[in-house]
């Protein structure tokens, strides 16, 4: 009776070494595959920060851009005003030609291209007599800097870039949480190896079972990436 108790235990023994291996082989290949996706998510994580930094140096060059533009613009058409007023005796004349032999029209062929627009539409609107009409033409909507929108599509750009690597590294740690997880697994099944008692032993490797499986499911709905 105790010779069949005996080789009971020890196939039973037998039958744990073999689930604790499977286990410990399983635990091995799931923390590889998590150390593996947790390099490729943090490398995509600094690529995109990288490119969220390039996009804001290049959006504050842009801004400074523009406002070094507008400061061109607003200092051109002041003392434009004040060289029309001296000229024709008004501050603005109800119709304006530019004559280049005058000071006003040396100033208005030195307007940028992107300003004679928003002038021209606020002439028309015709600023000397309608008190309605808008303040200047730098309230126009005519007036569009190329360098202004540059900058708000590259602050945009950044911030979709910051917005990706936020997400890249959170998946990173998702990652790392899950090779926590795969080395408690080794460490179950390495404690029910030196363990005696059957019970004991097949407790920690029940337990070793149920993290392993709990992990490989978390895994199962993380994103991969490869590139």
């Amino acid at each position: 009776m105790d010779d069949a108790r005996d080789d009971s235990t020890t196939a039973w023994h037998r039958h744990l070494e073999l689930v604790a291996t499977i286990l410990l082989a399983a635990a091995t290949v799931t923390t590889a595959w998590s150390a593996f996706q947790s390099s490729k998510w943090g490398g995509y994580s600094t690529a995109s920060y990288s490119a969220a930094t390039a996009d804001r140096t290049l959006s504050n060059r842009s801004a400074t851009l523009a406002g070094q533009q507008t400061i061109i613009d607003v200092t051109l058409f002041t003392d434009w005003l004040a060289a029309v007023n001296e000229e024709q005796g008004q501050v603005l004349p109800p119709s304006y030609v530019p004559d280049p032999t005058t000071y006003s029209g040396f100033l208005y062929e030195r307007f940028r291209p992107e300003f004679r627009p928003a002038l021209h539409a606020w002439l028309a609107e015709d600023p000397a007599t309608d008190p309605e009409a808008p303040p200047s033409p730098f309230a126009m909507d005519e007036y569009v800097l190329a360098a202004a929108q540059e900058s708000q599509r590259l602050e945009s750009s950044a911030d979709a870039s910051a917005t990706i690597a936020r997400e890249a590294n959170q998946r990173k740690d998702n990652y790392v949480l899950a090779t926590v997880m795969c080395a408690s697994v080794l460490f179950f099944c390495g404690i029910g190896g030196k363990l005696s008692s059957v019970r004991s032993r097949t407790a920690m490797i029940v337990l070793a079972g149920v993290f392993l499986l709990a992990t490989v499911g978390v895994l199962a709905t993380y994103p991969v990436r490869f590139g």
